[in-house]
């Protein structure tokens, strides 16, 4: 969706003077003479999401509430995958991308990218990528795998194609540890690995899949990170948000609302616990619903906006 162009309303004031009507200053984006009363811009704001990413439907929808319990006009677009999401943005086509992890996951889109991005900021910085087994396996390390491929029908159960835990596993974890002749990645969804995951921990059986933090199943469910010696997954990163080009000086309010906002692991985890295990695929309205058991995250962002 292209990004429209918002029309000011020319004002007229009038002035009773001899009887005369005296046209009072019209612009687009500047402050009308309204006695000295700023001119604000509301919108329209788009933020696109990928359905079944919950951090990042979570914070789109986050976005959407607050803004539009403060007057704006947004709508969220959901898109398949990571890589058209990064380019509807940068393209201008999309005003917002809500939670992005430039630093290492999805470095490569934002390296594609950034020239035609701003970085807004992080929300959360503790996030991490691993895979992970039931918590009663005997496998404690990536290294250990090869002597469990039997066990495991050769296989590591992944998720997306596009996202970048998949890009990373593939491509330097299996590699790196010799896992790429042995083991095939099988990549489908979150959904497919959660739903082989859940089947396996029912029948007490070997499965080792891709996880990462903030993610609701990390704690739901009775899983071990497995080590990784030379840290192939890397150092924990942030979780960003990230505009398109001149966003900030379109909406410099919005920008400094989003810079100033962060969420706790527990807030976070909170909120995509509602968003899974309580609504049925209505991110939306669990979004809402946790953010009216949760006022001060609305008053304090909405303090930062109009601030």
């Amino acid at each position: 969706m292209k990004t429209k162009s918002v029309m000011k309303t020319c004002q007229m004031a009038a002035v009773l003077s001899a009887g005369a009507l005296i046209l009072a200053g019209c612009g687009n984006g500047e402050t009308a003479d309204t006695g000295g009363e700023e001119d604000t811009d509301r919108g329209p704001i788009s933020i696109v999401a990928i359905p079944g990413w919950t951090d990042q439907t979570g914070m789109a929808y986050l976005y959407e509430y607050v803004l539009e319990e403060n007057g704006y006009d947004v709508e969220v677009e959901n898109l398949g995958d990571m890589a058209p999401s990064f380019t509807a943005v940068a393209q201008g086509d999309a005003d917002l991308f809500g939670s992005t992890w430039p630093e290492r996951t999805h470095d490569v889109y934002w390296e594609e990218h950034q020239d035609n991005l701003e970085d807004l900021g992080a929300y959360y910085d503790d996030a991490k990528l691993f895979l992970a087994v039931p918590e009663y396996s005997d496998i404690q390390s990536i290294e250990d795998l090869p002597e469990y491929a039997d066990e495991l029908d050769d296989t590591i159960m992944g998720i997306e194609p596009g996202a970048g835990l998949s890009i990373i596993t593939e491509d330097e974890v299996m590699p790196h540890y010799g896992l790429d002749d042995d083991f095939e990645l099988a990549l489908s969804s979150t959904t497919a690995m959660l739903s082989s995951l859940e089947t396996a921990m029912d029948n007490e059986e070997e499965i080792v899949v891709t996880l990462w933090t903030p993610f609701w199943a990390t704690t739901n469910y009775d899983v071990r990170e497995l080590e990784d010696p030379d840290s192939v997954y890397g150092e924990p990163e942030s979780l960003h948000t990230v505009a398109r080009l001149g966003f900030t000086d379109d909406f410099p309010e919005v920008a400094n609302m989003i810079e100033n906002f962060s969420l706790t692991e527990e807030q976070f985890g909170d909120m995509e616990n509602i968003m899974v295990n309580e609504f049925d695929d209505d991110d939306q309205a669990a979004v809402q619903a946790w953010l009216e058991e949760n006022p001060e995250i609305v008053d304090d962002m909405s303090a930062d906006l109009n601030g």
